[in-house]
C-alpha cells in the first residue's frame, strides 16, 4: 500500500492539542489521549495513494483547492493532496464551516 508523505501545519497540530487539553481538563485523561491518537491515526489513513478525496463544500476553501473530510461527524480535516504529499491545513469543529 503506497503512502504519501504527511505534513501537518502547526495550527492543525495545535487545534488537536487544544481539543485534547479541553477533554483532559474535564477529568477524562485517557479519553483525551485516545482522541489525540485517533486523530493522528485518521490523518495517517488519509495518506493512502489509492484514494482521492472531494473538494470542500465551503466555497472559500473549495476555491483554494482544499479538500475536506469529516472526522467523527464533529470535526473537519482540511487538507491539500498531491501525488506525493498530503498537507493538513486545518483541524476544526464542523460548526465553524459556513456555506
Amino acid at each position: 500500500m503506497g503512502k504519501r508523505q504527511i505534513v501537518i501545519r502547526q495550527s492543525a497540530a495545535e487545534s488537536i492539542a487544544k481539543i485534547s487539553w479541553y477533554i483532559e481538563s474535564k477529568g477524562m485523561f485517557a479519553t483525551a489521549e485516545q482522541f489525540a491518537d485517533a486523530s493522528y491515526d485518521f490523518i495517517e489513513k488519509l495518506a493512502d495513494q489509492r484514494k482521492s478525496h472531494r473538494l470542500c463544500r465551503d466555497p472559500d476553501r473549495s476555491a483554494l483547492g482544499f479538500k475536506c473530510v469529516s472526522f467523527r461527524k464533529k470535526y473537519t480535516v482540511v487538507f491539500i493532496e498531491t501525488d506525493i504529499e498530503l498537507a493538513i491545513i486545518e483541524f476544526i469543529p464542523s460548526k465553524l464551516i459556513r456555506w
